[in-house]
């Protein structure tokens, strides 16, 4: 199967391990001294709607892609761990 890059921007990325997922294609990094593709990077969430910044990016390397389909793309990724942070709300002003 012939894949282009701007063929795999926008697809989403699945981990297979659990089924979470991760995001979508938003760049490619590229080894230009060998010609190859060897990681796709998944930009992180906006935190604030921008204005705090954005999380860090996921790059997952070429090799733990498993599958490149129509729309999505699956691949074993083991250090994603996005946890949804807690606000402490008034407790932490109460030491609660």
């Amino acid at each position: 199967m012939n894949c282009r890059i701007i063929d795999m921007r926008h697809k989403e990325v699945i981990n297979v391990k659990d089924g979470t997922r991760i995001g979508c294609v938003c760049d490619v990094e590229i080894d230009t001294a060998d010609a190859r593709v060897i990681a796709i990077v998944i930009y992180g969430r906006l935190r604030c709607f921008g204005l705090l910044g954005r999380e860090d990016d996921i790059i997952i390397k070429w090799q733990d892609i498993q599958v490149i389909g129509d729309d999505t793309i699956l691949v074993t990724y083991n250090n994603y761990c996005r946890t949804k942070k807690r606000g402490r709300g008034f407790g932490g002003f109460f030491g609660n």
